[in-house]
């Protein structure tokens, strides 16, 4: 039991891990909202609003300056990080996310008989990357999480 008494008192772990989840089920929600149905594969899945990669990478990041301050090598690491996940979200994996979109097309129509079609078995994933709207509200979501989570377990 003394392991999860730990777990559960590492602030940056457990900001980290709750803007990932509440993250998670907005996202869900959202897209209940949206499609009018709902998809259990949003609750773990990438992509969609608000960006989970960067509601978990900011929400370490604060909780880690709360911590530990600005100045530490902790704030650093956590900083560097984030700046990473949430420009990876933007850039790589959006532009993977939109591909996957347009050989989704191509697969679907009659333009062209394509050998070794039958390799794939499903349609590509086209819900990987974020938008900057996504990545932004993600951000602001995991700096709320942590803050929160920081004034409850830290009163000053």
């Amino acid at each position: 039991m003394h392991i999860w008494y730990e777990l559960l008192s590492n602030t940056v772990l457990v900001s980290a891990i709750t803007a990932w989840f509440v993250a998670q089920v907005l996202k869900t929600l959202i897209d209940m909202w949206y499609t009018k149905g709902f998809s259990i594969e949003r609750m773990w899945g990438s992509g969609g609003m608000p960006s989970s990669h960067s509601a978990t990478v900011c929400a370490l990041m604060i909780s880690t300056a709360f911590e530990y301050k600005v100045s530490s090598f902790e704030f650093a690491v956590s900083f560097v990080l984030a700046t990473i996940v949430m420009h990876d979200a933007m850039g790589v994996r959006r532009e993977t996310g939109r591909q996957a979109k347009l050989l989704n097309l191509i697969l679907d129509s009659d333009f062209m008989e394509i050998k070794g079609i039958e390799d794939f078995e499903k349609r590509l994933k086209e819900f990987v990357g974020h938008t900057p709207l996504q990545v932004f509200m993600g951000a602001v979501l995991g700096i709320i999480i942590a803050v929160i989570i920081n004034m409850m377990l830290h009163p000053v």
